[in-house]
């Protein structure tokens, strides 16, 4: 197979060796450290039973201590499914989402071209380099001793100048026998709009080497050195090279000093990245001026599971910190995310070092806050929520970002951490009552904590249980219908951890099992979990399990259990929303809701089985257990009494 020039490489940084490996063994999880990107298993290349097969999955690299198996992700593939290298390239090339090469007889042409533009750009660095120490240099030999940086730090990061004449570099790597394509097609020439000779794409600036995570020169920043230059900044036009969204500045060297355990950070700009290095932060990055890509985010979290965004503490880096949570809450996986460093106002940390000094710089590192915080703070901050009609705004706006988030427990959890910041924004903004009385508003939270003792103890319980554990069951023994009821698998609250565990297992297979899903959820979180889960009477004797495989009766049993597991939790929901969200100001329009919520637990019908001494006729006639309709009679006074009078008996 002949391949793209830089496929490969583009397939290792996509693709997590460790994910690759752990579809075929089980992690020790006392000997492994994800944060670090070191994990131990047993040899799936040899019986053993002690944990001697290590994955390093930052370098993307395997090797087993007993039988000296070794590789990186393609060998894998090749060993443990038995396929060709073209094969395996075909699967991971699947996995990446990247398309699969198609034979490209010019493929050696292709990689000879890109090595010789490779030695070009390195022809050019040491050009650069050489202009810094020129007499036409000496203004920006100035600008970077007042920005601290010492020659010898400047030798360390390559810096170099491009003197303001426009042929500078043409003329000195042409006398080298380079050609004008070479240095066209490298980004360094630009070519002329009046037919003239092309001219250099740098002049007067400060430069910056750009190299990939692998120290080859792919490009170039400058720093203009006249003020009233169009570009503060500019860097190389996209090339064979060089792509602006998949690259960061500093990638190696940012990529090794994680890997020795330091946090990663994320910087603005190539003064923030040397400024933060010098001052004893090695493990530090730049997405060269542009917005975070998705494809940044990838290269980050293959090199660190919590990257730290530490940007300019100003309304443009605020605005870049907003942008990069948008793009990264569709790609959150559990141990995946973004925290967020905040710069004091109007500082850069080249700034704060400069200022105050890396101690400073420390503080603001270990300050750093999670992703939900910075999201709860866009759209709350400068904000006033006195009516109902705000704060309805408020919950539209966060439900929109919620729903961007693809893994369901992840969802889950910041949907809770939200949910207790908005009680206490609202705790804190509720008005107090000048007299001893509490009025209604006040009295909202004790109606809430009455319901959640009465109704959602009972709705969430051993009924519950039963019902999530067949509709779990019964979606595993027939996987063909999982289409069919995946969003409600998706939403389906789930009363105890197992069965959490056992829906996002489901979700998270749904589409690349292969047919097998309960096998891949098996893989996944272990067989234990499986055999107690249709281990359960309850479980064994639904026409669902003992009729595996047959999609009708799936199908029928799937909706019954959601329908009357929905409906059983509609009602304490609707009661504890109306009451957060009235806080005891409501109108005929809350009741008809509320009515309605227990008119759907009645229309879901209830087992033959149950206690219907249990039951009495509530409100609008429908059928609830007697502590469900104490809760909601109770709550219905209590709005009633909210707007001065007593609901009629």
């Amino acid at each position: 197979m002949s391949l793209p020039p830089g496929f490969l490489d583009e397939l290792r940084n996509r693709l997590s060796l460790a994910q690759v490996v752990g579809r075929k063994v089980m992690w020790d999880q006392r000997k492994s450290n994800a944060g670090k990107g070191d994990f131990w298993a047993p040899c799936p290349f040899h019986q053993e039973k002690s944990a001697s097969f290590h994955v390093d999955d930052r370098k993307g690299y395997y090797y087993c201590f007993g039988c000296h198996a070794k590789g990186d992700a393609i060998s894998f593939v090749r060993e443990t499914e038995n396929v060709s290298f073209p094969e395996a390239i075909e699967i991971l090339a699947r996995e990446a989402g990247m398309p699969i090469p198609v034979r490209d007889p010019r493929a050696q042409e292709k990689a000879d071209r890109r090595s010789e533009l490779i030695a070009v750009m390195e022809q050019a660095v040491q050009w650069y380099r050489l202009q810094l120490k020129t007499t036409a240099a000496a203004e920006a030999r100035d600008y970077l001793a007042r920005r601290g940086l010492s020659p010898a730090a400047q030798e360390r990061w390559e810096i170099g100048f491009a003197p303001p004449g426009w042929e500078g570099l043409r003329e000195a790597l042409g006398v080298k026998g380079i050609s004008n394509d070479l240095m066209l097609e490298a980004g360094l020439l630009k070519p002329s709009d009046k037919g003239k000779a092309p001219y250099d794409t740098f002049r007067n600036r400060i430069m910056f080497p750009i190299r990939d995570a692998r120290g080859k020169a792919i490009a170039f920043g400058g720093r203009a050195m006249d003020p009233s230059d169009n570009a503060k900044y500019l860097n190389s036009p996209e090339t064979v090279l060089f792509d602006k969204g998949r690259s960061l500045y500093n990638h190696g060297p940012a990529r090794e000093a994680a890997g020795k355990g330091h946090p990663l950070i994320v910087a603005e700009g190539y003064m923030d990245v040397i400024a933060l290095s010098e001052a004893g932060f090695p493990a530090v990055v730049a997405p060269l001026g542009t917005a975070i890509t998705e494809d940044q985010l990838r290269l980050l979290w293959r090199t660190a599971p919590e990257p730290i965004i530490a940007l300019d503490g100003d309304t443009a880096g605020l605005r870049a910190a907003m942008r990069a949570i948008d793009v990264a809450l569709p790609l959150l996986e559990a141990g995946q995310s973004l925290r967020f460093a905040l710069m004091p106002e109007g500082q850069d940390p080249d700034d704060l070092i400069r200022a105050q000094g890396a101690g400073a710089m420390r503080k603001v590192i270990d300050a750093a806050i999670p992703m939900v915080a910075l999201l709860w703070r866009r759209e709350t901050e400068d904000k006033v929520f006195d009516s109902p009609e705000r704060r309805a705004a408020l919950d539209k706006a966060l439900r929109e970002k919620l729903k961007l988030i693809k893994d369901p427990s992840i969802r889950t959890h910041y949907g809770e951490a939200i949910k207790e910041m908005r009680a206490e924004l609202f705790g804190a903004r509720r008005p107090r009552s000048a007299g001893p009385s509490r009025g209604p508003w006040q009295k909202g939270p004790q109606v809430l904590s009455t319901t959640k003792s009465s109704v959602l103890v009972s709705a969430e319980g051993f009924e519950d249980h039963l019902r999530e554990a067949v509709i779990l069951a019964a979606i595993l023994s027939t996987p063909s219908v999982l289409a069919d009821f995946e969003g409600e698998l998706e939403r389906m609250e789930t009363a105890e951890p197992t069965h959490r565990q056992l829906r996002d297992a489901i979700l998270r297979h749904a589409h690349d099992a292969g047919g097998d899903l309960r096998e891949a959820v098996s893989a996944d979180i272990g067989g234990e979990v499986l055999e107690k889960l249709f281990a359960q009477s309850h479980v064994a004797i639904s026409p669902a399990v003992r009729r595996a495989g047959d999609a009708e009766v799936a199908r029928l049993c799937l909706a019954e259990e959601l329908a009357k597991l929905n409906a059983r939790r509609s009602l304490p929901r609707e009661i504890a929303e109306a009451t957060e969200d009235l806080a005891g100001v409501a109108d005929e329009g809350v009741t008809w809701r509320l009515g309605q919520a227990a008119l759907a637990l009645d229309r879901a019908g209830r087992g033959n089985n149950e206690d219907k001494a249990e039951y009495d006729t509530g409100a609008n006639g429908a059928k609830m257990k007697r502590d469900e309709r104490d809760a909601f009679e109770r709550l219905l006074d209590q709005i009633n009494f909210g707007k001065g009078g007593r609901r009629n008996s």
